[in-house]
């Protein structure tokens, strides 16, 4: 596997592996790489003839008080896993290298960005989208893969994707989840043992309100009741409990239509994320 840094060494390694006809399957990652990841690079390299990954941590999509400086970073470990797993490139450019002396473009997707995480994240699906749409740029690759956990930029991204008129295949893959159920995230290191065992009260709360909305329960009512739930675990705030729908994350009212249930809550020092599907209630 090629570790790469420039810009230019990675368009030629680029070249050089689509010589020979095949395609290449890209998966973007921040680093500190977890089983969710691999599932990711695994299913790439069962679509295509090669696989690309990226480690980057993109400034762009912190905002103030978050956690850039903290963020876990663990490049040897990752490189090692993703050479274990067959990938034939690892690009890892610097700040200075994704965002050259005098950058000034920012890509912004309205309408799925809104609310959610776009809500109490101000900025964040702009710096998604602008780094996002750079690396698929810098690779070409033919299909990118992102995990449906964080499910509101995946919709992001499969919107600028279709508005820009790109033409590589975007390809959303189920959250990993441990075993008590939580979804599996590079945040989760952050979690001491108490609040860890705490935060599995969370997808419980999401599954348990998915029931009840699917027996035709009332969807504000049964909102109302997860976040209480999700609060009642230990959790200090709640940024979120919406019924969307599963395409336009339009928030519903009633549950008439493929749904996600998606939340945003914190714990200690760590918020976590997470949705579910939900399936409309038939007459």
């Amino acid at each position: 596997m090629q570790i790469i840094r420039q810009l230019n060494a990675l368009k030629t390694a680029i070249a050089d592996v689509k010589s020979d006809g095949g395609t290449v399957a890209l998966v973007p990652t921040m680093g500190a790489l977890h089983a969710g990841h691999m599932q990711l690079v695994h299913e790439a390299a069962k679509r295509a003839d090669h696989v690309v990954a990226s480690i980057f941590v993109n400034p762009t999509q912190f905002g103030e008080g978050e956690d850039l400086d903290a963020y876990p970073r663990q490049e040897e470990a990752d490189a090692r896993l993703l050479r274990e797993a067959g990938v034939k490139i690892l690009w890892a450019p610097d700040a200075e290298e994704m965002y050259p002396h005098g950058y000034s473009t920012t890509i912004s997707v309205s309408g799925v960005s809104m609310g959610l995480c776009g809500g109490t994240r101000p900025g964040h699906f702009d710096g998604v989208a602008t780094v996002v749409s750079k690396l698929f740029h810098q690779v070409e690759p033919d299909m990118a893969l992102f995990g449906e956990k964080d499910y509101q930029q995946l919709a992001v991204i499969r919107r600028f994707v279709r508005d820009l008129d790109f033409t590589l295949e975007i390809v959303g893959v189920p959250t990993v989840r441990d075993h008590d159920g939580l979804a599996l995230s590079s945040r989760n290191a952050y979690l001491s043992a108490e609040n860890r065992a705490a935060a599995a009260h969370f997808p419980k709360a999401l599954r348990e309100g998915i029931a009840r909305l699917e027996q035709g329960a009332d969807v504000t009512a049964t909102l109302d009741g997860i976040e209480q739930q999700i609060l009642a675990a230990g959790f200090k705030s709640v940024d979120y409990v919406s019924l969307c729908d599963a395409g336009n994350l339009q928030e519903l009212a009633t549950l008439d239509r493929p749904a996600r249930l998606l939340s945003a809550a914190r714990i200690g020092s760590t918020r976590l994320i997470d949705n579910m599907a939900v399936t409309p209630t038939t007459t």
